[in-house]
Formats: C-alpha cells, sequence, structure tokens
C-alpha cells in the first residue's frame, strides 16, 4: 500500500465532492477540533487537514476543493485530480448527494478512474427520504465496483460505518474493484499520470471524455434511483422559477435583502443603547478605581480614555448588528439560496464579457474579499480570473457591513426602519451593478478576450439547521469580525489619544492631520476626519467608524463626548444625511483592506495589478462621492 509521502506510518485519506454536497460536514464529524488549514508539500492551495481517531489508529484526513470536475484546467480541479492520481492518498472517499445522484456520480466516476481504493459515501439520506427519494444502496455497490456507505453527516448518522470500511481498505482486508469507463488506461494510471489522461486533454476530446461519464451517471441513476414522491420536485420547480426568473428574480433579491436589512436595523437600536449605558457605568467606575490610586492623569487618560473608550464603543455600534445580520444572511446561504444568487448573475456577467463563476467568486466577497479573490483560482481563464479579483472588493465585505448598517440605522431608520433597509440594499445592489460595470469596461480596456463558459447546477434547497446556524455565523463570522476590529481598535485608540493629546504647532497632531485633509474631504462631501478616518482604516474595516468617531472625540471639538452616544457625537460634529450617504458610497468604493491587496498580489503575482486592484474602486468612490455632492 503507497504510504504518505509526509508521514509514512500514518495513513491519508482525502474527501472529493461537489460543492454542497456535505463534504465539510463529513469532515468536521470526523476530525472534530483536529484539523487544520495549510498548504499540502508540493501544493500551492491551501487544503483543509484533519485528524480522526478510529479504534486506536490515526488516519490523516484531507478535504480536496469542491468541485463538478476534474477534466477541467481550473487550478482547484487540477489540484484534486493530481493529489488523487499521484498516489498521495491511501484511499479516496468521494462523496454524493442523495438528492441528486446522478450530478454527483460523475465526480465519483472520475475519482474511480485515476485510484483503486474509493469508497462512495452517499450523504444528505435524511433528505432524501423527506423528498421520497429512495437509492438502493447494494445495487450502487454492484454498479460502481466500490464499498458503498449511506450517511446523514449533519446528524453524525453513518460516520462509524464509513470509518469502519475505510479502515478495511487500509488494513487490506478489501481490495475494492472499480467499474470503470476505460479513459484512463491502466499503464498510465500505476505510473501515477492518470490525472494528465483527464485534464490534459482539449476541444472535441475532453468533451467526449466528460459526456462518456455523463452517459454512465445517467445509466446507473436510472438503475438505482427511485422517486416517489413528485409533488415535492414540483414544489422546488415553482421556488426556483421564483427566484431565478428574469423579472420576479431581482426583485426576489431585492426582496430578501430588504427584509434582511430591516430585521437587523429593528432589532440592532435597542441592544446598542443598553450596551453603551453599560459601557458608561463601567468607565465610570474606573475613574474611580484610577483617582483612588492616584493614576497619573497621562496613564489613566491613555488606558480608559484612549483603550477602554475606543473598545468599548467598538462593541457597542457594531455587536448587536452583526450578530443579527450574519446569522440571518447564513440562513440564506445554508438553505441553499447564494447559488441560485449566482445563477441569477449568470448571465450577466457573460453579457459584461466575464465569466459565470466570477458570480460565485463575487458571492464569497460578501463573507471576505480576500477569501473571494482566493476564491477566482476557481475561473479557468487567466483574464477573467484577474477580472474577478480585480472587482471583488466592489461588493461590501464582513468588515464593512457593521458600517453601512450602523449609518444607515442612525441616518436613515430613526424615523423609518424600513428607508434604511432599502438605503442599505439599495447599496448592496449598487455594489454588485458596479462590479459587471467595472468587468465590462476592464474586459474592453487591459483585459481584453472572449467570455469562457461553465455549468452551473443549482443544489437542492434544505431546511436550514438553526443551532449551528447561530454558532457558526457567531464563530466564524460575528466575532471574528469583532475580535479583529477589537484587537486593532485597542492599541489604535491608544494610539489616536496620544496624537489628540500631543500637540504640534500649538495644535493636536490628529486634529492637524484632519484639516490638512479638510479640503479633499469636503470636496467628496465628507471632511478630513473621516478621510483620515478610512487612511487608519488600512488594516481592517471594521475600525471606520469607530477611529472616526476617536478622532472626532480626541479633537477637543466635543466637549461631552465621553457622555454622548455616537449618533450625538456624529450629529454635533456636523454630519447630516448627506454626510452619512457619502460615507456609506466611499465605505462601499475605496482602497481594499490590507489583506485583500495582499492576497491580489499573491494570487496574481504582480504588484501592478494589486495597485489596480486599489485604483479601481478609489476611483468609483471619489466619482460618485463627488456627483453626490454635486448634486445633493
Amino acid at each position: 500500500m503507497t504510504k504518505n509521502r509526509q508521514t509514512k506510518e500514518t495513513p491519508v485519506a482525502a474527501l472529493a465532492g461537489n460543492p454542497n454536497v456535505g463534504k465539510s460536514t463529513i469532515f468536521n464529524a470526523l476530525t472534530g477540533m483536529r484539523q487544520h488549514t495549510g498548504n499540502w508539500p508540493g501544493k500551492t492551495v491551501s487544503l483543509a487537514q484533519g485528524v480522526c481517531m478510529y479504534k486506536g489508529e490515526e488516519i490523516r484526513l484531507v478535504d480536496l476543493p469542491g468541485t463538478y470536475a476534474l477534466v477541467s484546467k481550473s487550478q482547484e480541479e487540477t489540484l484534486a485530480a493530481g493529489f488523487i492520481s499521484g498516489g498521495e492518498a491511501d484511499c479516496v472517499i468521494a462523496v454524493c448527494d442523495a438528492t441528486s445522484l446522478e450530478r454527483s456520480l460523475i465526480l465519483a466516476l472520475q475519482v474511480m478512474e485515476l485510484t483503486d481504493r474509493v469508497i462512495v459515501c452517499v450523504n444528505l439520506m435524511d433528505e432524501a427520504q423527506k423528498q421520497g427519494i429512495e437509492i438502493n444502496l447494494a445495487a450502487l455497490s454492484f454498479e460502481l465496483g466500490v464499498p458503498v456507505v449511506a450517511a446523514s453527516a449533519s446528524r453524525e448518522e453513518g460516520m462509524g460505518e464509513l470509518l469502519e470500511q475505510l479502515r478495511r481498505i487500509l488494513d487490506g482486508f478489501e481490495a475494492p474493484r472499480p467499474r470503470r469507463c476505460g479513459v484512463v488506461p491502466d499503464s498510465i494510471r500505476e505510473s501515477h499520470l492518470g490525472a494528465e489522461a483527464l485534464y490534459g486533454a482539449s476541444g472535441r476530446a475532453s468533451d467526449e471524455i466528460a459526456a462518456q461519464f455523463v452517459r454512465r451517471a445517467e445509466e446507473i441513476a436510472k438503475r438505482v434511483v427511485r422517486e416517489t414522491r413528485q409533488d415535492a420536485k414540483t414544489r422546488t420547480l415553482r421556488v426556483d422559477r421564483l427566484l431565478t426568473g428574469k423579472v420576479t428574480g431581482p426583485l426576489s433579491l431585492a426582496g430578501l435583502l430588504g427584509l434582511v436589512f430591516w430585521l437587523t436595523i429593528q432589532g440592532a437600536n435597542v441592544p446598542s443603547q443598553l450596551l453603551q449605558r453599560g459601557f458608561d457605568a463601567m468607565e465610570a467606575i474606573l475613574w474611580a478605581v484610577a483617582d483612588s490610586f492616584h493614576a497619573p492623569p497621562w496613564l489613566s487618560g491613555a488606558l480608559i480614555a484612549g483603550v477602554y473608550q475606543t473598545t468599548a464603543k467598538v462593541v457597542s455600534v457594531m455587536l448587536p448588528p452583526v450578530l443579527i445580520f450574519f446569522p440571518l444572511f447564513t440562513l440564506l446561504e445554508d438553505a441553499g439560496y447564494l447559488p441560485r444568487v449566482a445563477f441569477l448573475m449568470d448571465g450577466c456577467f457573460e453579457k459584461c464579457g466575464s465569466c459565470g463563476k466570477q458570480a460565485l467568486t463575487m458571492c464569497m466577497g460578501f463573507g471576505c474579499n480576500a477569501a473571494g479573490v482566493s476564491g477566482c483560482r476557481i475561473i479557468d481563464s487567466e483574464r477573467e480570473r484577474l477580472i474577478g479579483m480585480l472587482t471583488n472588493a466592489l461588493v461590501p465585505c464582513n468588515g464593512r457591513f457593521p458600517t453601512l448598517l450602523t449609518l444607515g440605522a442612525l441616518f436613515f431608520g430613526a424615523s423609518d426602519a424600513w428607508l434604511a433597509a432599502l438605503v442599505l440594499t439599495g447599496c448592496v445592489l449598487l455594489g454588485v451593478g458596479m462590479t459587471m460595470l467595472s468587468s465590462l469596461l476592464l474586459g474592453k480596456t487591459v483585459l481584453k478576450g472572449a467570455p469562457s463558459h461553465f455549468t452551473l447546477e443549482l443544489p437542492p434547497f434544505r431546511r436550514p439547521q438553526i443551532g449551528k446556524v447561530i454558532v457558526r455565523s457567531l464563530r466564524d463570522r460575528s466575532l471574528f469580525v469583532l475580535g479583529r476590529a477589537v484587537a486593532v481598535a485597542a492599541p489604535a485608540g491608544l494610539l489616536l489619544w496620544l496624537l489628540g493629546n500631543v500637540s504640534f504647532d500649538g495644535m493636536p497632531v490628529l486634529v492637524k492631520l484632519s484639516r490638512v485633509l479638510d479640503p479633499v474631504g469636503i470636496w467628496l462631501g465628507m471632511n478630513g476626519a473621516i478621510l483620515l478616518a478610512f487612511l487608519l482604516s488600512f488594516p481592517a474595516n471594521e475600525l471606520l467608524l469607530p477611529v472616526c468617531v476617536m478622532i472626532l472625540s480626541a479633537g477637543g471639538s466635543l466637549a461631552q463626548a465621553q457622555t454622548m452616544d455616537v449618533s450625538s457625537q456624529l450629529v454635533q460634529a456636523g454630519w447630516t444625511w448627506k454626510t452619512a450617504l457619502c460615507v456609506m458610497v466611499f465605505t462601499l468604493f475605496h482602497w481594499p483592506c490590507s489583506t485583500t491587496v495582499l492576497t491580489i498580489r499573491k494570487e496574481s503575482g504582480s504588484a501592478k495589478w494589486a495597485f489596480l486592484g486599489m485604483l479601481l474602486p478609489t476611483a468609483i468612490g471619489v466619482l460618485l462621492c463627488r456627483v453626490l455632492q454635486l448634486t445633493l
């Protein structure tokens, strides 16, 4: 048995499957907390890796990138095919979707072309049962010639059987004999060059290879799958027509976004005020403690007025909206709506001269622009991959949503939450529109070329698991965003306090810097303090609003800054709804955060493209803010 090159005494099992088949759920269920993400030796793409224990034996699991096929030439698909055929995995678990077995089998058949040691795990059996789908697992195992295990990973059902079957193959007690399509000759497979035989072909040869797998998957599915309920399928088709229709699709998207924003604004106001009151009460106690210990004014000022106040403002302003928004957004994601957004946008991106896969990477950007840039690896064409990377920052990420939500609630939601929701929805749609327009301009100028094509299959709708959605959104999004902001806000608060209390030419340095930037800021419909806050929040977008408030406070223009809420501080500093609107627009369109810029540099391999990735959104933001300044 071929052992892993890195840890020969520890067998390696790889998980392969389409997106949305529950592959990562299986990986998490088997590895628990014993996992990490890093580059496999010789690979440039990060892989999720973990360790599971079964009957006292350790097994290393590798979660390969989700892909629909191994016959393409994208970086993700090439990596998966090369990993499987190169002998780095002692066994491959091909994860299939029980609700759409025919589609999933296409990849499983391709995996079987590359290695003998394969287990097919048919996941989502619980959802298939609800939809009246029955699968003859024994017949499926006979048709494939490899072991088949049924699972419902979200309930952790079938995991023990999967590990037992995996152990039998790794220990040599069972030797699968895959019934292949015959695309890869035995001699090539044994030389570990099977991947090249799959994705090395081009043109008609590649199409014919793919067609063989499709035909074989159709034949097997017809023999082993039986649908007993057509009503569930009919309902799904009706919902899909509504969510992806030419007219109803965009209306549904705008309506769902508006509802999410309205719920966020309505729910965040009271908790935010209560949190601020609690922090104010705690601040009074801290001042009393400092006085009782006769702490030097500079020390108590730096720690309380600097570090504590900044951190308190970050938490009170950002925590309530993100705790509501991200779980709601995750519910839409888990229910299967985001792939339908990508489907809805596919035709638009193709008309803009780009690739439909950019719609998927754009959706990733709503979580994190850096992740969206990295996700552009799934785009085969280098030209279209660059377009996707350069335009990803035009949609708001996790770090920018709190500022948009807060300003929308403060300046547009005080009298009517629906107005604030409408403004926020408009901001998001504006970002999507600018992404397509910029893609069109780039495709007509510096990145000319014809768009490529790809197939996007919609996953079935799923009932989100509320508990897991809340935990994941809190852990992976809300607390991550808040934690990063607080980690930077604390030292930033100290720096801002120092800049506000160290004078130059009789004026605090912070005030002097903001006044130097005043002409440019006013020209853009804002002011120097706001523009300085944008510059100082380059490390993390989450810092923008708290840093802006701290600049205003440290400048001495707000005598009662410590006792006012954020809204009062901004209003007394001269903010109007027009100012807020310009800030929201510039929040949407300005240079990306440092992490995203570095990611563009790494993925493109050129500082030139990283610079263009900063210049493009900034130019759009300057142009739109100037238009607002002249017209409002």
